[in-house]
């Protein structure tokens, strides 16, 4: 060390020294990820949400007890008149021929339009609700075009019909083409009147939730039960057999 004016310093390094290395800068840690606290809440409400659809589906599939689906029993049938789907009417909407919509007026007024109430219209193409109630109790099932089980559903309606005369059966097919709708009526003989529901008003009115679904009234109208899912013969005609049929 040697004295000079700015204070002690340390004596040069001798000129074949070798330079001191520098020291390589901290490595700093990468700053730690917030928890996918985001990911993580939608990972668990996707799964109670499939639990809870399952629970739903599974408790669906398997009540059979009248009126957890379906018209409350001792309430009177809704009242509809729709087209049959063997009839060729067709409704005028902007221009255009279409499926005609279900007239569901329970009263004047009170349907689209100011339509007159569903039980006044009648004709031999139209499904009315009110008029099979007059004639006799009602086994009216909910079916979908194309469905196997809904259209071996109606299969047994048919079967059963002739050993129950008083009984008026028909049938409402729920959405689907038309045009495969009439080619199944006519390749599986039905003679049971089958409603077109195309855009699914009816199905609403009654409820329906499971194809097929068939709503079972007194005659007069007042209903009895609902089933859901399908029925064989056996367990159709005890149904039958409830609303004096």
């Amino acid at each position: 060390m040697s004295d000079g004016p700015f204070g002690r310093r340390d004596p040069a390094p001798p000129h074949d020294a070798a330079p001191a290395k520098a020291e390589p800068p901290p490595v700093r840690p990468a700053p730690p990820r917030p928890p996918a606290r985001a990911s993580t809440y939608t990972w668990i409400l996707g799964v109670v949400v499939i639990l809870a659809l399952a629970y739903i589906t599974l408790n669906t599939f398997k009540t059979e007890a009248p009126g957890s689906r379906g018209v409350t029993p001792g309430k009177p049938l809704p009242p509809f008149s729709m087209v049959l789907a063997t009839s060729t009417r067709t409704c005028e909407v902007g221009g255009d021929a279409r499926p005609c919509d279900a007239n569901v007026a329970a009263k004047p007024g009170s349907g689209a339009e100011g339509r007159r109430p569903a039980c006044e219209v009648r004709a031999p193409d139209l499904l009315n609700s009110c008029e099979l109630a007059e004639r006799g109790p009602v086994a009216l099932a909910f079916v979908a075009t194309g469905s196997q089980r809904c259209e071996d559903q109606v299969d047994v309606m048919q079967e059963v019909k002739a050993r129950h005369p008083a009984v008026q059966f028909a049938a409402v097919a729920v959405r689907g083409d038309v045009a495969a709708l009439r080619r199944t009526i006519r390749e599986r003989g039905w003679t049971i009147p089958v409603g077109y529901d195309h855009d699914g008003a009816v199905s609403n009115l009654y409820a329906v939730g499971i194809c097929p679904t068939i709503t079972f009234a007194r005659r007069g109208g007042r209903v009895e039960s609902t089933s859901l899912g399908r029925l064989d013969a056996p367990a159709l005609e005890r149904r039958l057999r409830a609303i004096g049929g």
